[in-house]
């Protein structure tokens, strides 16, 4: 933790902040949608860093593929929790949550990075089932997911709690249906636990917009565009490295892009 108040970080600093190389030892980060894309580099990244990291996603052998990278890196042993958030139950995730609690006794950050995309189409021909299964995923179950992690992020010195929104969610587009509004939601939920829990030292929500990145949901959302004119994932880690760290702690409610046109 620097001497410099977390509150005078701009966004602009938060996009290019340069984290120690330890900065993140002896933290325990859960990362959700941690098999692929943007999920999968991050997990990486915290290890590098020095944190343990729990990975959480639908695809076992995905996740195991990260875990051996992990452990070819160096980085302190991670752990593998196969979750199916379009279907999971609130009775799963507390049963997750006492799993993680007699494992770590705590739970220093959480990473809401997976999410689905849906259709584009206009809302009034929006398929019903997708819809639902858009806003259980990118909305429902971040919802219950952090409402049952909760105590355990309480618990640590100084819990963050990551959301990951988009450019559609803070300025919702036409034709980006379910994805824009639960992006929006997203927003909106880091936004009322943000002010309910004010009277916490060191707890805080905040949501990361990661911007056009080369991963398989943008191909599948710009099929013509070039993969190769956008940043990767690894060229916007500084954000998610810098939320985990202790150098955020005091920004809250805020929501970064970290690619503003």
């Amino acid at each position: 933790m620097t001497s410099t108040p977390a509150t005078s970080f701009t966004h602009d600093q938060i996009r290019t902040y340069q984290a120690q190389p330890n900065s993140l030892a002896d933290k325990i980060i859960l990362v959700t949608g941690a098999g692929s894309g943007i999920g999968r580099v991050a997990a990486l990244t915290y290890a590098q860093h020095g944190a343990t990291v729990l990975l959480l996603g639908k695809t076992t052998s995905k996740l195991e593929e990260v875990y051996d990278e992990i452990e070819a890196l160096g980085g302190p042993q991670p752990a593998i929790l196969p979750l199916n958030l379009a279907s999971a139950s609130y009775t799963e995730m507390q049963q997750l949550e006492n799993l993680i609690s007699k494992e770590f006794g705590r739970l220093d950050g959480i990473l809401h990075n997976a999410g689905i995309l849906g259709e584009l189409t206009p809302l009034e021909m929006y398929d019903i089932d997708t819809f639902a299964k858009v806003m259980q995923v990118n909305f429902t179950a971040v919802f219950m997911l952090t409402q049952a992690l909760l105590p355990l992020v309480k618990a640590a010195t100084s819990g963050s709690v990551v959301f990951t929104s988009s450019t559609v969610g803070t300025h919702p587009r036409a034709f980006w249906g379910a994805y824009a509004l639960s992006k929006q939601g997203v927003e909106g939920m880091s936004d009322i636990f943000t002010q309910e829990t004010q009277a916490t030292t060191t707890l805080r929500f905040n949501c990361i917009n990661p911007g056009g990145t080369r991963t398989n949901m943008r191909a599948h959302a710009f099929p013509g565009e070039n993969p190769m004119s956008l940043k990767t994932p690894e060229d916007i880690m500084p954000g998610y490295l810098f939320f985990m760290s202790d150098d955020s702690i005091g920004v809250r409610g805020q929501v970064v892009a970290l690619q503003p046109k």
